[in-house]
Order: structure tokens, then C-alpha cells, then sequence
């Protein structure tokens, strides 16, 4: 059964996922990715993400800066553990356990790993394996489709 928050339908959840985390990349980061797509495993979230490097960050690349633009990455992306995980925690309704984040360049990808307190219910890896094996993109955004309102969950209280 569905949490209050949960959506009920597998595939509804995993887009409005995507959708809040390139909210929240374009608030937090000033750009936000060109596309991201969610995905469920067991008792992990995985949210990936494309074409999301600011413009500075790809200009120290070119500086070949590239532990630089990691090491900034990552000392954000723990600043910014709370406010994720609680986020998550909102639009599912589950109880994220811990999060980490990855930035790869080539080709420009940014991986969110969410790992909860619990296995996800049938229906959401049902939907994520529709995802890979249907014809539509289930659980995929595009940066045209999401605005640059706020997040509708800061993860705050």
C-alpha cells in the first residue's frame, strides 16, 4: 500500500522523482541537467543524470582541473545530504538510510544513489523494468519539461 505521500502508480513516482531532483539541481546548482531518469533496485534509488556540468565546471575541465570540479562536487553534495534524502524521503514516504553521489565527464553524467530502510514494493521495480524493456521512457525528464519552481519538497522541516 501506498505511504500518504507515495504515489500509487510506479510510474508516476519515478518521473515526479526525476522531475524534484532536476528541480532541485537547477535551484541549487544554477543549471540543472538536460535529462534524468530514475530508476528502482531492491532497496536502492538510482537517479542519473545528464548533461548537468555548469559552465564553469566544464571550463576547469578544459583547465584540466578535473579533481577540482570532483572534489567541489562532492564537498557540495555532502553540504546537501539533509536536504536530498529528506526530499526523497517526502515524495516516497520511505526512509532513506544513506546517499551518495557521483559526477563522471566523459560523457557528462551525475549519478544520485539513494539506499532506504526497505525494499521497493513490486509495482516500482515493475515500472523501472517497463522502463528498460518497454517503448516509452518511464521514470525519464526531460530539462524542457521540468520549471524552475522549487522543488515541491525542500526535505526541510
Amino acid at each position: 500500500m501506498a505511504s500518504p505521500n507515495e504515489p500509487d502508480d510506479g510510474q508516476t513516482l519515478l518521473a515526479r522523482l526525476s522531475t524534484e531532483m532536476v528541480r532541485a539541481t537547477k535551484q541549487f546548482f544554477g543549471k540543472g541537467p538536460t535529462q534524468a531518469k530514475s530508476y528502482f533496485l531492491d532497496d536502492m534509488l538510482f537517479i542519473v543524470m545528464k548533461g548537468g556540468l555548469t559552465t564553469a565546471e566544464k571550463t576547469m575541465l578544459e583547465f584540466g582541473e578535473v579533481d577540482k570540479v570532483r572534489d567541489f562536487r562532492q564537498t557540495f553534495e555532502n553540504q546537501m545530504t539533509e536536504r536530498l534524502t529528506g526530499m526523497i524521503e517526502d515524495i516516497t514516504g520511505r526512509k532513506v538510510l544513506t546517499y551518495q553521489s557521483q559526477v563522471m565527464f566523459t560523457p557528462d553524467r551525475i549519478v544520485e544513489m539513494f539506499v532506504f530502510d526497505d525494499q521497493a514494493g513490486d509495482k516500482f521495480i515493475e515500472a523501472t523494468a517497463e522502463g528498460q524493456l518497454g517503448d516509452k521512457p518511464v521514470g525519464q525528464v526531460n530539462a524542457e519539461d521540468v520549471g524552475l519552481d522549487e522543488p515541491s519538497s525542500q526535505g526541510q522541516d
